[in-house]
């Protein structure tokens, strides 16, 4: 399987699992858990959540999926930027593992800037890695600049910046992701199918039917052909996270790669990193 490396060297498989949206409503609690099981059980281990996500019931639900498993896992969450402040932090992160029902995070994440210094996010994340609580740290929906700043505040530590980055949302590909790619940090690429609205695209399913694909697979197969991009789709049944692991044994030809050029042009100046 295609593999993503961390600036710290760790390898991760290049196609996670997510579960924005997941946990919120409880007749569908079973199937979710069973989708990120059969991920898991596919080699898909890494998985993303975040205490904002159900309010926390995500995290739970996830506690729940990964029950006899957890050293298998590559367990990624992320606090609230109001909570990323020296003191707010360590109880997030504790709040974070407690409702995920293990003693660390292999990945904690920044889920987005607000009004707490960078340089104090920074020093809060490196004293819950020198704790043990966390073995490494990353933001998400940090555009070029603020990643400049991050690493100008001490924050060359970073793994990884989590962002909006699908077909529909390639403006990151002009700025941000050349100057993470310099960085060697990787992207974890976030609505990956545009929260399901990629697969109405008329010439995006017509690739799929004559690529005997669903669209979310191309979409999919798409980032995977990318360097450094690490996509984390959502699975909310066995057959969906089958569905996603397919997308791995897609290879998409050169012509196949221009057409989604013609479809979905890459940007041609500089846009603000998007965010849902």
């Amino acid at each position: 399987m295609k593999t993503i490396r961390f600036p710290d060297g760790t390898t991760v498989p290049a196609l996670g699992q997510g579960t924005w949206m997941m946990a919120e409503d409880p007749a569908r609690r079973s199937d979710e858990i069973a989708a990120l099981r059969e991920g898991l059980s596919l080699g898909l281990t890494l998985i993303d959540t975040a205490e904002m996500y159900a309010d926390g019931e995500s995290e739970r639900l996830v506690g729940e999926a990964i029950v006899g498993v957890r050293d298998e896992v590559f367990l990624v969450s992320k606090a609230y930027p109001q909570n990323a402040s020296g003191d707010r932090l360590p109880r997030a992160c504790e709040a974070s593992l407690d409702r995920l029902g293990t003693d660390r995070l292999d990945l904690y994440l920044l889920h987005w800037r607000g009004n707490v210094p960078l340089a104090e996010t920074v020093e809060a994340m490196e004293r819950l890695v020198a704790a043990g609580k966390i073995l490494r740290w990353g933001v998400s929906n940090l555009d070029t600049d603020d990643m400049e700043e991050l690493v100008a505040g001490g924050g060359e530590g970073c793994q990884t910046d989590q962002i909006l980055y699908n077909l529909t949302r390639r403006g990151p590909e002009y700025d941000l992701i050349p100057w993470l790619a310099q960085h060697r940090m990787p992207v974890m690429a976030y609505s990956p199918v545009e929260q399901g609205r990629l697969v109405a695209h008329p010439g995006l399913a017509q690739m799929a039917v004559e690529r005997n694909a669903t669209p979310a697979q191309l979409a999919l197969a798409w980032l995977l052909t990318r360097d450094g991009i690490l996509p984390i789709p959502k699975a909310g049944s066995i057959a969906h996270a089958l569905a996603n692991r397919a997308a791995l044994d897609l290879t998409l030809s050169e012509a196949e790669l221009r057409r989604l050029d013609v479809l979905f042009p890459p940007p041609r100046g500089p846009e603000p990193l998007a965010m849902l």
